[in-house]
């Protein structure tokens, strides 16, 4: 599966009842939790790869990256936008492009 694949099922459940989908039920309770959903996974999964358990870290990365898409979706973010900026960075060395950020803030 493609993450432009998961973006799909996930549109596609979040178009359901949220009593039928855990995807429409998260997006429903709002942004906020769908968010916090991203940071407990990505806590889980800095603790899988921090005590080496390659297992659980696969698990833990499927779950970030399926609540990070919700949470792209909740706020009406298309894959595709986060992707064209992703491409834009490897343009330049990443020191570069993390310099750049800093002159922003």
């Amino acid at each position: 599966m493609t993450l432009e694949e998961l973006e799909a099922r996930i549109a596609l459940r979040a178009a359901a009842s949220p009593e039928e989908s855990y995807t429409a039920k998260l997006i429903a309770r709002g942004i906020n939790k769908a968010a916090q959903k991203v940071g407990e996974e990505a806590t889980e999964a800095v603790i899988a790869a921090v005590t080496g358990d390659r297992a659980e870290l696969v698990k833990e990365s499927a779950d970030l990256l399926y609540h990070l898409l919700v949470v792209l979706k909740a706020a009406d973010i298309p894959l595709g936008e986060v992707m064209a900026e992703l491409d834009a960075r490897t343009a330049q060395s990443g020191l570069a492009e993390k310099a750049a950020r800093k002159d922003r803030n």
